[in-house]
């Protein structure tokens, strides 16, 4: 058997994309129906539930097992800023490319410009799509289990566990509050919205959330997604809405309208 030619193909474009299996249907079917070769490859959710450092070591250990004698014109990272954990993120002999965005809800908006005008106007809403549903195994918007086998940050501080768990280590009163200020974050949400991409039958995922929201006293609403965005990185765009981060260089994250940026 001829050993496996990774030389790159004289009539394509060769991409190496490493992402959030919460993108998991997204990518596979823009790798599969795009016009270059894109290697997919895909990390456990999870990771921005993790200390910064923890989530910036793992992508970065990812990025740096992709082989250079392979031909990849630039690594496409499936990710935002998440949390601060790519800033840091270095490219060596591959240059990396990863969209201007604050979390990974952008991508089924299709900008974050649009992903900001709903935002602003739908405060208190809460987000689902068939990646979210399923990587969650439908444990609704309460289910976390451990990142990546280890504690999040809640967890690390001890402030994780059930009513019984917080009150045998802090007391009764000490675990009620807890619960009340740190525990039940649902309270600041009011809305569902579910984001229908349209490349799979979607049908149970909008069902469970739909009678999700209603088990929550929420509104429900579906709505169109797009896919523009990660089309656009599947294609190796690089212009305003992309950071291009040339070999030697670093993801930083900047707070202003630029999200990410190349240092």
């Amino acid at each position: 058997m001829n050993k496996a030619d990774h030389s790159p193909k004289p009539d394509g474009r060769r991409f190496k994309f490493i992402g959030c299996e919460i993108v998991y249907r997204e990518a596979c079917y823009l790798a599969a129906t795009g016009p270059h070769q894109v290697d997919v490859e895909f990390l456990a959710k999870g990771l921005h539930d993790l200390k910064t450092e923890d989530m910036r070591r793992l992508v970065q250990e990812a990025v740096d097992r992709v082989d250079p004698e392979h031909g990849y014109e630039a690594i496409l990272l499936g990710y935002a800023r998440c949390n601060d954990g790519l800033a840091g993120v270095a490219a060596r002999e591959i240059p990396l490319v990863i969209p201007r965005a604050h979390d990974c809800i952008t991508f089924f908006f299709g900008s974050r410009h649009a992903y900001r005008e709903y935002f602003d106007a739908h405060p208190g809403t809460y987000y689902m799509t068939s990646g979210w549903a399923e990587r969650n195994q439908f444990g609704g918007v309460g289910y976390a289990k451990p990142a990546y086998g280890r504690e999040g940050v809640m967890g690390g501080l001890g402030l994780a566990g059930s009513y019984e768990e917080l009150a045998a280590k802090y007391g009764e009163e000490n675990a009620a509050y807890i619960l009340e200020t740190l525990g039940d974050w649902t309270k600041h949400y009011h809305n569902y919205l579910y984001l229908e991409m349209g490349i799979c039958d979607e049908t149970r995922f909008i069902g469970h959330t739909r009678a999700e929201a209603v088990e929550r006293g929420w509104a429900f609403e579906l709505r169109a997604g797009d896919p523009a965005l990660l089309r656009r990185l599947f294609l190796g765009d690089c212009d305003d809405d992309f950071v291009c981060v040339p070999p030697g260089g670093c993801i930083i994250a900047c707070d202003d309208e630029r999200v990410l940026e190349a240092e």
